[in-house]
């Protein structure tokens, strides 16, 4: 029997299941992306707008990291498309308050079903404690994320690379 792994190996071993995890990830969202006939940022958009109901075109593009003039392209072509409605704000006729239609979230959830399942039951058997662990595990991570994006978005790219706006 080998003898329990040391911290700094343990460490390890979950910074490459992270790191894979998050490659695998991406991969997945660009499938389905594919799938439905949608860009990553496309999907982003509507995941956000699923999570929130509806949100300003300046909202949107604060949550999916994209310039408004990509935003503005991005919302006109998913109404095109019917996924979803855009109107000015009563309240400030300069915003636009984006909401997804709601007869369009079944085809967008179902990409995702089987695996909805399969995650389900990896942590049935999991105790509160080690859920309540997973969740703030994420939100630190979510958190760090968010300081990171702000810090590149903050300073200027080296030389000779030119980023692209999504």
């Amino acid at each position: 029997m080998s003898p329990e792994p040391d911290r700094a190996s343990a460490i390890a071993g979950l910074m490459r299941a992270g790191r894979e995890t998050s490659r695998l990830s991406m991969v997945f969202r660009y499938a389905v992306a594919d799938r439905l006939g949608l860009t990553v940022s496309d999907l982003e958009c509507l995941d956000f707008l699923a999570d929130v109901g509806s949100a300003t075109a300046g909202q949107v593009a604060e949550r999916t990291n994209l310039t408004t003039g990509a935003v503005t392209s991005m919302l006109r072509r998913l109404q095109q498309a019917g996924y979803v409605t855009a109107e000015r704000d009563p309240a400030d006729r300069r915003r636009v308050i984006v909401t997804l239609r709601p007869e369009r979230i079944a085809e967008l959830e179902k990409p995702y079903e089987r695996f909805a399942e399969r995650a389900e039951r990896l942590i049935e058997g999991y105790s509160v404690e080690a859920l309540m662990l997973l969740v703030r595990h994420f939100e630190h991570m979510q958190a760090m994320y968010l300081d990171e994006l702000e810090q590149l978005t903050a300073t200027p790219a080296p030389p000779g690379v030119h980023p692209t706006s999504g």
